[in-house]
Order: structure tokens, then C-alpha cells, then sequence
């Protein structure tokens, strides 16, 4: 599930939404009110139930052969997202949903490189919200290794101690570390 390039999607739970209005995220770091989506690049970090904490990394130009062996494995995939069994049965039976919305009502957000879209102003979406299924499969077809976890904060240590880019969605949402 990915837009196509004059698209961007948001992801949710709720196949209802007519409008998206900004608003400020009750975790949010800035006090600007946004609608928020992603490009096709980003999209994968959203294949999951929307509270699910999870850790994902990928190789980057600055990687090392060495963190990607320790970190990925030895097969030829670049990305990994690793979510905590506890998560797995809601993972594998989410209800998620794909609206997609014009990419020109949105600007680039994140710094030093973008891993987001905002609008400031309400954006109404492109059509009705696409279910998106088979979320293990959507990961398989992509490529990208899929690990469930004991312990997620164990794997996050080692993800941001390497070379590797990283992101962490939800992770207030994972099990105290053992």
C-alpha cells in the first residue's frame, strides 16, 4: 500500500474520517496544529495497528557492512522492523485503512531529511479509505525483514549504537525494558 506520486496517505483505524482537520498530537514536540501523512517512502512504517510500538532500521549511505550483518542478518534485505510479540495476534488482525490525500496540499516536515508531510489547513480526502490488509504479506512483497521481539528495547539499543538509520513509532507504548 503505497501512493502514487502525486499522493500522499495517512493511515488509520477509523474508515470513517470525511475530513482531516490539523490538530495538535497529544505527543507532539511542536505546538503547531498539522494534518499529517506519508510519502511512499515512509508508508511502511505505518503497516502497522496504529498504537503498536515498533523499531525499524535501514541501511544508509554512512552504514557499515559489519552493523548491517549485526543487524539485519546476512540475507540481502535492507530495512528490518521489529515489533514485541505481545503486539503480534493485533498486529497480524489490524483493521487499518489508507486515505489518500493530494500531495500538494502538504510540505516536506523533519529535519535534516523529511520523514513526514504536514498541511496546515484541513484536507478533505481523495476518495474513500482503502482497508489494508495482509499486513505480514505487505512487509514480505516489499522486502523489508519483519521481527517480533522479546525484548524491543533491547533491539532498539542496538540499532541506534550502529551505523544503520533508524526510526522508533510508539515506543512509550513498549513493555519496560527486561
Amino acid at each position: 500500500m503505497r501512493p502514487a506520486p502525486d499522493e500522499v496517505l495517512h493511515f488509520s483505524e477509523d474508515p470513517a474520517i470525511t475530513v482531516f482537520h490539523p490538530h495538535v498530537a497529544a505527543t507532539a514536540r511542536q505546538a503547531e496544529p498539522y494534518v499529517w501523512a506519508v510519502d511512499a517512502e515512509q508508508a511502511p512504517a505505518y503497516w502497522f495497528p496504529r498504537q503498536c510500538p515498533r523499531a525499524m532500521a535501514w541501511v544508509g549511505p554512512a552504514s557499515t557492512d559489519e552493523d548491517r550483518r549485526a543487524v539485519l542478518g546476512a540475507g540481502r534485505e535492507r530495512r528490518v522492523h521489529a515489533v514485541e510479540y505481545a503486539w503480534a495476534e493485533r498486529f497480524l488482525t489490524a483493521r487499518l485503512y489508507a486515505y489518500r490525500l493530494p500531495a500538494a496540499a502538504f510540505e516536506p516536515f523533519g529535519a535534516p531529511t523529511p520523514n513526514a508531510s504536514v498541511a496546515t489547513r484541513s484536507v478533505t480526502p481523495l476518495g474513500p479509505p482503502e482497508p489494508v490488509t495482509g499486513l505480514l504479506g505487505l512487509h514480505a512483497a516489499a522486502g523489508i525483514q519483519l521481527r517480533f521481539v522479546t525484548d524491543l528495547w533491547e533491539f532498539w539499543g542496538a540499532v541506534t549504537r550502529s551505523t544503520l538509520e533508524f526510526s522508533g513509532i510508539r515506543l512509550r507504548n513498549a513493555a519496560p525494558a527486561r
